[in-house]
């Protein structure tokens, strides 16, 4: 398995969750064989400085993620998500390390839009 998360540092498993996926510096791509981190890669977002509808979650999916953690997401993204087939859960926060255990351990499950989108009728 592969997963996504949004970050706001490069620091490995300890980078810290960014609290909007499209507008994060950097993603962390976690691959585990079970519970065991096979490897981490630390990647630039490249639509940090701006971005279209879709841009984000396809490059997210051409980089062979299977689940996206992030803090908070609009909800378009998370459709864009859903059609790529690609799990989402929103609510992610602190370390990497600490965001995969959530998520492994079944408590960081589900993706609801974040506020801002809602409020700007994306929810």
């Amino acid at each position: 398995m592969r997963i996504a998360i949004s970050v706001e540092n490069k620091n490995e498993l300890n980078s810290i969750v960014a609290h909007h996926f499209g507008r994060c510096p950097y993603f962390a791509f976690i691959d585990l064989d079970e519970r065991n981190v096979n490897a981490i890669q630390i990647v630039e977002n490249p639509y940090f400085n701006g971005h279209q509808p879709g841009q984000v979650p396809r490059f997210i999916k051409q980089q062979g993620a299977d689940v996206m953690l992030s803090g908070g997401m609009g909800g378009r993204a998370i459709q864009y998500f859903q059609e790529f087939g690609i799990q989402t859960a929103t609510g992610a926060r602190g370390t990497v390390h600490s965001a995969v255990e959530s998520y492994l351990n079944g408590e960081l499950i589900g993706a609801a839009a974040c506020k801002e989108s809602v409020d700007h009728g994306h929810g």
